[in-house]
């Protein structure tokens, strides 16, 4: 290193200030480097060096970790001795790494050791160097580069991360909106899907569809409060729960009953609850049994026009457990008509004069679109007109089930 009177000479030449334990916001473009030094004289030249390497401008010193960590702006690099007051060796390392893990971090060291070198490198450092091994190139050049290496790496970290939540959501996806299980040719299924704002979230909205032996069509739609991983799950439980229930058998309001104590036994708090609205289709499609939990109504469909299912109306899953009675309501049903089920983010959202669309304005809206007799296009048509209206502003998830049969059947 320099001697005093040199150290002097380039002070005196440069005009350089003393250094600041005070980080001003950083400008755009301008990587800041923090040097946390507690030798005066090394300080000084490491910093000369920088200075002469061109790459920054922002140079912040600390002469102890605890200063350095103080500090309240985030660093690109820092350029860490690994024998200070208050860290010593590789612990030193893992506290500033620790702090800041997604800061490029340099070791610069009096002490030549390969063996440390390569232990400071496995735990975090991008770089080791040896003081009186590097001039201002050396240092600007091995800045430089771990702060690019550091932004790879970290930009490798948020691309798995995003693709492993991709897949999660995937799974989850599948769990809440599975392939309907039936086998009656002449039943068309359709269903939609929409996301909410937060896109790489789901919410608890499901669905299902199954068939027994004798062409009776059971159907489901529920929706648990809130918007996020954890909703989601308990949606798939919920789901797969009114599927196995259904397949055995079980009466509508004790499939309810069981369901509620499946909610009330996995959610995440109290205050969590689900709506759901389960309907049982007669095999020669005249009727329909429903029953309800705190469920918008289904719509029944006809090429003339929609309505809302005259149905009872019951607590929510989880709402005040115990106290459900969870009735059936029986709904005629005219030939040829279907039935929509959906959950409420589909009338939730705004229209055009910035009031909220509502599920009387939804029904009309329904209603005014029933001549369309593909079921497919039905649905599509129908969500365009919401989202038109709507204009983005909404973010609740939106599920819709349409079922859809010939105006005339015969049972086998």
């Amino acid at each position: 290193m320099k001697g005093d009177a040199e150290l002097r000479a380039v002070r005196s030449t440069r005009g350089m200030a003393a250094p600041t334990e005070q980080v001003s916001a950083p400008q755009p473009g301008v990587p800041v480097v923090l040097l946390i030094e507690d030798d005066p004289g090394d300080a000084q030249l490491t910093q000369e060096y920088l200075s002469d390497s061109g790459i920054t401008d922002r140079i912040e010193q600390a002469s102890t970790l605890t200063q350095g960590m103080a500090l309240p702006a985030t660093p690109d690099c820092v350029l860490l001795d690994l024998y200070l007051p208050d860290g010593q060796g590789l612990e030193a390392l893992r506290r500033v790494v620790d702090r800041w893990p997604k800061t490029a971090v340099v070791v610069l060291t009096g002490r030549s050791d390969a063996v440390t070198g390569a232990a400071a490198v496995a735990a975090g450092a991008q770089d080791y160097l040896v003081k009186g091994q590097v001039d201002g190139a050396v240092l600007g050049r091995t800045v430089q580069l771990a702060i690019q290496r550091q932004r790879a790496q970290v930009n490798g970290w948020q691309l798995q991360e995003s693709r492993l939540q991709a897949s999660e959501n995937a799974r989850l996806q599948r769990g809440l909106l599975p392939k309907p299980l039936t086998t009656d040719p002449a039943l068309t299924v359709v269903s939609r899907y929409v996301p909410g704002r937060q896109r790489s979230l789901l919410g608890g909205d499901f669905f299902d569809v199954v068939q027994d032996d004798d062409a009776t069509i059971h159907a489901v739609v529920g929706d648990v409060c809130g918007n996020g991983p954890d909703e989601a799950a308990i949606g798939v439980g919920l789901r797969v729960g009114w599927r196995t229930l259904t397949l055995a058998g079980v009466s509508k309001a004790e499939r309810m009953r069981l369901l509620e104590q499946v909610l009330v036994a996995e959610r995440p708090h109290e205050a969590m609850f689900a709506t759901a609205c389960t309907v049982r289709v007669a095999a020669d499609r005249s009727h329909a049994v429903i029953v309800n939990a705190g469920h918008p109504p289904p719509l029944v469909i006809t090429s003339g026009g929609a309505y809302p299912a005259s149905i009872r109306h019951d607590l929510a899953l989880g709402m005040f457990p115990g106290r459900g009675r969870w009735l059936e309501s029986v709904v005629t049903l005219p030939p040829g008509a279907g039935l929509l089920l959906y959950t409420d983010g589909v009338y939730e959202g705004f229209t055009h004069d910035g009031t909220r669309l509502g599920e009387q304005r939804f029904a009309e809206l329904a209603s005014r679109l029933a001549a369309i007799a593909d079921p497919g296009e039905y649905l599509t048509a129908l969500l365009a007109e919401i989202q038109r209206g709507d204009g983005g502003r909404h973010g609740d998830d939106t599920a819709l089930l349409y079922l859809t049969w010939p105006s005339t059947r015969t049972i086998d």
